[in-house]
């Protein structure tokens, strides 16, 4: 019972686990938005009056408008020499903004014509050891100013941080600072402007018409396209997070719960066969089927409840772990983990379900037996030499082994289901640990094939192509290679994705488009290359022609053929030759990005002219991506890899507890019958264990093969618009994973095999069974 139980209660632990960790994020996040204001419509432009923001609040359906000044900045920072940069926020002085306001950690608001005092965002102050009263310098539109720290703050707009083209946040490098409103104007010459406006909707009012008419409003003044929350950058991050984690909760949970029914069948059914006698006396006795019934599904009720309390326990526990793991991800100012009755409910239901699926045949074979059929014993099995005794070499066995083969093959059915008990618990280890793989295999092929760059310079706006000569003279720059990346609307048909088209050379050295078979791709002259994901979105096939809509500069309308697609595993990218890309928008040799590779002997000197070349918004350096991938988004998940490792041991040692513990209820008579016949005691643990060993050794190939295709289950189940799962399962995972559920295996034998120790001769072989 406890076997069986333990397997259930990994099911519901994992299902809270995830259903728990689900709803404390969606509640944090619900929550901080709605106590912080956060916008529901964005929308950039180059410089818009400010009393363009009166003709915003007057769109039907607006409840709130705020308007700022964003922009970037190199900063130097004491005691650290790599380039760091920033993106600069005003927010009126002395007083909160209306929309995103700030969730103040430590100190105030920067005070009334205080130019030069900020608000770091919490997680770059943390890295950076900065504090109220720290001082720092920062290139302001070419400009060196001294900044001083006066507070340390967290936004609902930034829970989930990254530069401009990363994947993952790296606060040492970039980070979010706060100035007063006035003082960034004059810095900018953006006195009475503005090129920033978040806009806050009222209840009920759907953000596409609003959408429109912003579009309308600022396109006279440089707009780059309004969006609503749902392609806001940090609550896109937050929410395919979120995704992922709801697909975690169906998956897993059902694969455990799956394997706890078969269990209880195979567990009911051996248990009803040794009642038989006593089912056919309670019915000639006059005891009902619905009574018979009533008794064994009680007993299935009992094993759930188990194993639901234990899973609840463990749930809870996990799912606090799981949240506070996502709190060092997403940076909320609180953590709201208070689980509701959904959860329980859900675990409840899954657990009922599981139960009564697995004891409905056994259940129903003890109702229709009839009385007379049920008292007599059941006829002996026909002993003859089976197709075992005919194998070449079986005389050549000892005793013992040849006793316990012959029960195998004298049960085949029997011994077949132990297998797959067993080789499930395997596959779920497999399928748990391949997540490694998947981890390594993603960040080799991501940072260490396709981008062999050193440093990535973006800038705020589009750039003549001679910027990347004046950075290729720079100090320890060995090669560059540019790189133009333009926002803009996909559409086909009623189908509409935001993206950006990204301009990269014929043929690429530095940052490399690859597929995920690792080939590199050349770009045609003309037309556009899409993911097969981006693709998919749109719904377009090769040879469709893709309606796009630039949402910058001139707002150029293209219509550009689909002429390839490719495969890969992070975000859904869309590419062009970047010389027909420019020619299509009609500017030029525009660039707005450059990737180099340096000379690490002289990187310093590299940043420090970098630090005096104006218009940089973002510097990535691809040894801290990669660093920051293995502390961020491999961490979590080799976190939650151990998780569900635990959980699959857990498991495999129900499955083979609970075969080795049937096998010696059903068996004591015999086993005790060959004591007294004069077999030793290690020779009967080895009949008894031996065959446990043999089916687990059967079970092997069966749990490869299941862990193969789980994996592919999970692999085509875990695909968002963020990345997908590589499908790979290297040879030390399914060793690994082998070995593990041997030692499960082996651990459970022992502890049936102390029963054997203490065996009661006398009373066994007095048993009426």
């Amino acid at each position: 019972m406890l076997a069986v139980a333990l397997v259930i209660g990994s099911g519901v632990a994992v299902l809270i686990m995830s259903v728990t960790t689900i709803e404390a994020l969606n509640n944090t996040a619900e929550a901080y938005y709605d106590r912080y204001r956060f916008a529901s419509v964005f929308a950039r432009m180059q410089r818009a009056p400010n009393y363009v923001r009166e003709r915003v609040e007057r769109v039907p359906g607006v409840l709130a408008v705020s308007t700022r000044v964003v922009k970037s900045a190199v900063l130097e920072i004491p005691g650290f020499d790599d380039l760091v940069v920033s993106r600069l926020v005003s927010i009126p002085e002395g007083r909160q903004p209306l929309l995103n306001r700030l969730a103040l950690k430590v100190g105030r608001l920067p005070a009334l014509y205080a130019v030069n005092e900020v608000v770091l965002s919490e997680p770059f102050a943390e890295a950076h050891g900065l504090s109220t009263g720290s001082q720092f310098r920062a290139i302001i539109n070419g400009k060196w100013r001294e900044l001083v720290v006066v507070g340390v703050a967290l936004s609902p707009e930034f829970v989930y941080t990254i530069g401009p083209g990363a994947l993952i946040p790296d606060d040492r490098r970039f980070g979010i600072i706060w100035l007063g409103e006035r003082g960034l104007q004059a810095a900018f010459d953006l006195d009475g402007a503005f090129n920033d406006i978040s806009v806050g909707l009222m209840a009920g009012v759907a953000p596409t018409t609003v959408i429109e008419a912003l579009d309308q409003i600022l396109e006279p003044y440089g707009g780059y396209g309004a969006y609503d929350r749902t392609d806001q950058q940090s609550h896109w991050f937050l929410s395919n997070q979120i995704n992922q984690l709801e697909t975690l909760s169906l998956l897993l949970p059902a694969a455990f719960l799956a394997i706890a029914a078969f269990l209880t069948n195979v567990l009911l059914a051996r248990l009803i066969a040794t009642d038989r006698s006593e089912i056919g006396l309670l019915k000639a006795f006059g005891y009902s089927n619905a009574e018979i019934a009533w008794h064994y599904l009680k007993f299935v009720l009992a094993i759930g409840a188990t194993g639901l309390l234990l899973g609840i326990a463990a749930g809870f526990f996990f799912g606090r772990i799981s949240t506070s793991v996502y709190a060092e991800f997403f940076r909320f100012p609180f953590l709201l983990y208070e689980p509701g009755p959904r959860a329980l409910a859900a675990a409840a239901l899954a657990t009922i379900i599981a139960a009564l699926a697995g004891a409905f045949a056994a259940v129903r074979a003890a109702v229709i037996l009839p009385p007379a059929e049920a008292m007599r014993p059941p006829a002996p099995p026909q002993f003859n030499r089976g197709p075992l005794s005919q194998l070449p070499g079986m005389q050549l066995l000892d005793q013992p082994t040849r006793i316990l083969l012959r029960q195998i093959g004298r049960w085949p059915g029997r011994s077949i289901v132990s297998s797959i008990g067993i080789g499930m618990a395997l596959a779920i280890l497999i399928a748990s640990l391949q997540w490694l793989d998947a981890v390594e295999e993603l960040a080799d092929l991501y940072f260490k094939q396709a981008h062999v760059q050193d440093l990535t310079v973006s800038f705020a706006e589009a750039q003549d192509s001679r910027v990347e000569r004046e950075l290729a003279v720079l100090p320890g720059v060995i090669t560059t290679e540019p790189m133009r990346i333009v926002p803009a609307k996909f559409r086909f048909g009623v189908h509409e994705e935001r993206q950006n088209l990204l301009g990269v050379p014929a043929h690429q050295e530095l940052s490399r488009v690859f597929d995920a078979e690792a080939r590199a791709l050349d770009m045609p002259p003309d037309g556009l290359v899409l993911s097969t994901q981006l693709a998919e979105m749109l719904g377009v096939g090769i040879g469709d022609e893709v309606f796009i809509e630039v949402l910058e500069g001139r707002r150029v309308i293209l219509n550009l053929p689909l002429v390839a697609l490719f495969e890969t595993y992070i975000g859904s990218p869309a590419y062009m030759e970047i010389c027909a890309l420019n020619r299509a928008l009609g500017n030029g040799n525009a660039i707005n990005s450059v990737h180099l590779r340096v000379d690490s002997t002289e990187q310093q000197a590299l940043f420090a002219a970098l630090r005096e070349t104006p218009r940089i918004s973002a510097v990535t350096v691809r040894e801290a991506a990669v660093a920051g991938y293995q502390e961020t988004l491999a961490d979590t998940i080799r976190i939650f890899v151990l998780f569900f490792s635990v959980f699959a041991g857990a498991l495999a040692i129900g499955v083979g507890y609970n075969a080795a513990r049937i096998g010696l209820s059903e068996r004591g008579r015999e086993l005790a019958t060959l004591r007294v016949l004069g077999f030793t005691l290690p020779e009967i643990t080895y009949i008894l264990l031996g065959e446990v060993a043999a089916l687990t050794l059967l079970a092997l190939p069966i749990g490869c093969l299941g862990g193969y295709v789980l994996t592919y289950v999970w692999h085509g189940a875990f695909v968002t618009e963020l990345y997908r799962v590589p499908f790979m399962i290297l040879p030390a995972t399914y060793a690994i994973a082998i070995l593990v559920t041997l030692a499960a295996t082996l651990l459970a034998g022992l502890l049936v095999g102390r029963r054997l120790h203490r065996l009661d001769l006398i009373a066994v072989l007095k048993a009426r069974e």
